[in-house]
């Protein structure tokens, strides 16, 4: 089955009828039925019934419509970024990270980049948080992690970029949201949320509280719920400061705990290219160049 077949199918199934499908396609009718009866003995199952008024996808041709459309989409961003860099650009690094704010001078650094590397692309990719496993199959050239989640991972290699603190999380009308830091004992009497894919360092933290402290506590499914109740009035919550996206929505005040979390830059063992070695040499000037940077 080729692209074309692919748009026969799809056009068919949103006119459900093959004359208006193929004067739509600028094909003849026949060539259009010529063509799905091809389709249909190569997968072996039928898309279409017919009938004297049209045609309508079978259930099995519903399903597999909805793959088709999933797949034409992403060749039309294929080409479409395939074309960018071949008008622009010589080479490409991608940079994975689970959202901006993890490298918050991730744009600066690009725009710096692409003034002394002319015709290289930066491109990130957004990821589910904390995942290497693309990175690890080569489909970025860097990734944003935690020390401790890929210190013991064979064939990379870190790149230290900067130490994130622990910060408290409340609305910006909150008593503690003028505070310079909070201390743990600020927190009693409050309901703090927990888990919601919380790295160890910041378990330890949550745990110390909840051991010492008198302060009720709840688990959280995932970052987005933690603030929607935040947003609630139903609690407060720590995190890492490179989940702040710095929208100004939260007031984010340091809290005081030794705890940091180490994040680094990946690269692969084997990649010895200078543009990539360059590009990670930048952002870990420029986070050393603003040491009093909220991370």
């Amino acid at each position: 089955m080729d692209t074309k077949q692919i748009d026969y199918i799809l056009e068919l199934a949103k006119t459900k009828n093959f004359n208006r499908a193929a004067e739509k396609l600028f094909i003849s009718q026949p060539a259009l039925t010529y063509q799905i009866k091809q389709v249909e003995e190569e997968i072996r199952f039928s898309l279409f019934e017919r009938s004297p008024k049209g045609a309508v996808l079978t259930p099995a041709g519903e399903q597999f419509c909805v793959t088709l459309r999933n797949i034409r989409d992403e060749l039309k961003r294929a080409v479409e970024q395939g074309q960018n860099y071949g008008t622009h650009y010589r080479a490409n690094i991608t940079i994975g990270l689970p959202m901006r704010s993890a490298i918050y001078f991730l744009p600066e650094a690009i725009e710096t980049f692409s003034k002394s590397h002319k015709g290289v692309s930066v491109t990130p990719h957004f990821l589910t948080l904390y995942d290497s496993a693309s990175f690890l199959k080569g489909e970025e050239d860097i990734l944003f992690a935690r020390r401790n989640d890929v210190k013991h991972i064979p064939g990379i290699r870190l790149h230290f970029l900067f130490d994130s603190r622990i910060y408290l999380i409340t609305l910006k009308d909150d008593e503690l949201a003028g505070e310079n830091i909070v201390h743990a004992e600020d927190l009693r009497g409050r309901v703090l949320m927990v888990g919601g894919g919380s790295p160890p360092e910041l378990k330890a933290v949550q745990q110390r509280i909840i051991e010492s402290i008198h302060v009720d506590y709840f688990n959280s499914s995932d970052r987005e719920t933690t603030l929607t109740n935040i947003k609630a009035h139903r609690g407060i919550c720590l995190a890492p400061g490179f989940l702040n996206d710095h929208n100004g929505e939260f007031a984010w005040t340091l809290f005081d705990c030794p705890e940091k979390i180490c994040c680094v830059l990946c690269t692969h063992s084997g990649d010895k290219r200078e543009s990539v070695k360059d590009f990670v040499e930048l952002l870990q000037e420029i986070y050393r160049n603003n040491p009093g940077f909220q991370a």
